[in-house]
């Protein structure tokens, strides 16, 4: 049976430049194939430049703080209590200009690889690089 209770102080962590990963549901841990579960913490100035997931749907949870949202090319201020949906193969970016800490949830599907999260960066093409 495929573990079904996790603790917060045991789940892994990543750092990544533009912030925090604490991957709460993912194939190598979980073995749930269906869909990955993410913590994203993005610090002031923290961001998730421009990427897309190929063939990943994915919908982004702002639980504390606010976030300049992209999909596509529309941008939008999402706080606490918005989502935001990205459909798979949609360039997108999460950008933390604010004073506050944002702590977002993000859920992709299906899983794709040991960690269930596969990405292509995109923020060095344009017209992504000239957006900002």
């Amino acid at each position: 049976m495929a573990q079904v209770f996790f603790k917060k102080e045991e789940l892994p962590i990543t750092s990544f430049e533009w912030g925090d990963v604490v991957n709460r549901l993912e194939p190598k841990t979980s073995g749930c194939e269906t869909f990955v579960v993410m913590d994203v913490t993005l610090t002031p100035g923290g961001m998730h430049n421009f990427h897309k997931h190929v063939d990943q749907d994915e919908i982004i949870i702002v639980l504390k703080g606010k976030v300049e949202q992209w999909v596509d090319q529309k941008k939008q201020i999402i706080s606490a209590g918005d989502s935001a949906f990205i459909p798979k193969n949609t360039v997108h970016a999460s950008f933390n200009d604010f004073e506050e800490t944002a702590l977002l949830q993000v859920v992709l599907a299906p899983a794709q690889g040991e960690t269930g999260y596969e990405l292509v960066d995109v923020a060095e093409e344009e017209p992504w690089k000239s957006l900002r």
